[in-house]
């Protein structure tokens, strides 16, 4: 089915004037064949972060490209900055003691470390971008394998079939030495998405290879 660009359009900004976290009057819209490019300025890098969620979630929709600038209202030193996300990460039950460093370069976080689980990994960044005065996070976390690539294949192609949310006859599995490559086609960037997720789920991932294809 072929969306028209002006109609998702209008439907990316309803999306985004109905979002509480985002000055939708701060964000501008373009659409291009199925891809939206949001232009800007937002305060937090977690606005920005929801104002490409919520585009994402549009259906229709193909892409995002998200060119807002993350402009903090009130400066926020480096150290400040380190400070505040090492005692996040210390106080986050999701992440072992020890196993992330933080580094600060103008407002910019750098994570590195070894963790066992995508989901720690993704829990680490996902902490650090809410923090006030980041501009951007840089997520260097190395992820252990911990499972056969036989072992991931399976789990993932049972995740898919117990996924309301995906069509598992339409999506391929293949895992490579802790690289999952999913190949086929998905209804919907958030079916893309949930697809993703599932995938990083298993025990043993360090990569996903996303090569699947929009068609709404």
């Amino acid at each position: 089915m072929k969306f028209d660009d002006r109609e998702l359009q209008e439907q990316v900004l309803a999306a985004l004037d109905w979002e509480p976290s985002v000055d939708a009057a701060r964000v501008g819209v373009s659409v291009s064949d199925g891809v939206v490019t949001l232009r800007g300025t937002v305060t937090t890098l977690y606005e920005k972060w929801i104002a490409e969620r919520s585009a994402r979630h549009i259906f229709g929709v193909r892409a995002v490209a998200n060119d807002l600038d993350v402009a903090p209202t009130a400066a926020r030193s480096d150290p400040a900055i380190a400070e505040a996300a090492a005692n996040a990460l210390e106080w986050d039950s999701a992440i072992p003691d020890n196993a992330v460093k933080v580094t600060v370069r103008s407002g910019w976080i750098t994570l590195t470390g070894t963790v066992a689980w995508q989901y720690q990994k993704s829990a680490a960044e996902r902490i650090t971008q809410r923090l006030y005065g980041v501009k951007g996070v840089a997520n260097s976390i190395l992820v252990k394998p911990q499972a056969s690539p036989a072992d991931v294949k399976t789990k993932i192609e049972s995740a898919f079939k117990r996924s309301a949310e995906i069509d598992a006859q339409r999506v391929t599995v293949e895992a490579h030495n802790g690289t999952v490559i999913l190949t086929g086609t998905v209804h919907s960037l958030m079916e893309r998405e949930e697809a993703e997720r599932a995938a990083w789920a298993a025990p043993g991932v360090t990569n996903v290879d996303d090569r699947l294809v929009v068609v709404p």
